[in-house]
């Protein structure tokens, strides 16, 4: 074959190539489409992304500050609570917030029931990582209550568990050996 020959099926190839490219672009944008792929998906600007609402303490340390942040949406239960209690773990993004959660806690298991009572075994940092009064039992505690039961509307009663181990406290101040009542938490 001639050097002009190769070059001719050369330049037919790229043709070919780029009408089947621009034929599957045009067919991705056509208006029929675009409307039935937005038709599926609920919103279009933050596909994959989930609203959440998390607490924090209050810098005064009297209350809880609540803060939302758009998070990747998880496919299991496991996963959406792991993602809000790393979320709790990384701090508030706002000044008028401080974490409450000991530093270092993470999720190990989660089990809901049908009952919509959730088993919620934590690292032991959880435990380990905890130095404070009452005040501070109390915010670690209700971030974590207040966050779960906002977010995960199934959840009725929680079960803290650290480590695979059963709770009796955290700090001396709070019982953790029953199940907590989200309701309880406002």
């Amino acid at each position: 074959m001639s050097a002009f020959a190769r070059r001719a099926v050369r330049v037919a190839i790229g043709a070919l190539l780029f009408a089947v490219l621009a034929w599957a672009l045009w067919h991705a944008r056509s208006p029929q489409r675009g409307a039935n792929r937005a038709a599926a998906r609920p919103d279009t600007v933050a596909a994959g992304l989930k609203a959440v609402r998390l607490y924090f303490a209050a810098p005064s340390g009297d209350s809880l500050v609540g803060e939302a942040r758009d998070l990747v949406e998880g496919g299991t239960l496991h996963d959406r609570v792991t993602a809000l209690v790393a979320e709790l773990d990384r701090g508030p993004l706002h000044a008028n917030a401080v974490a409450a959660l000991p530093a270092g806690t993470s999720v190990l298991h989660v089990y809901l029931d049908d009952r919509g009572q959730m088993t919620l075994d934590l690292s032991r940092a959880f435990v380990q990582g905890f130095h404070g009064g009452s005040t501070a039992e109390y915010l670690a505690i209700a971030s974590l209550v207040r966050t779960v039961a906002d977010n995960v509307p199934e959840v009725k009663r929680l079960l803290l568990v650290c480590g695979g181990e059963p709770l009796s406290t955290l700090g001396g101040h709070l019982p953790l050996d029953r199940p907590i009542d989200v309701s309880d938490w406002p």
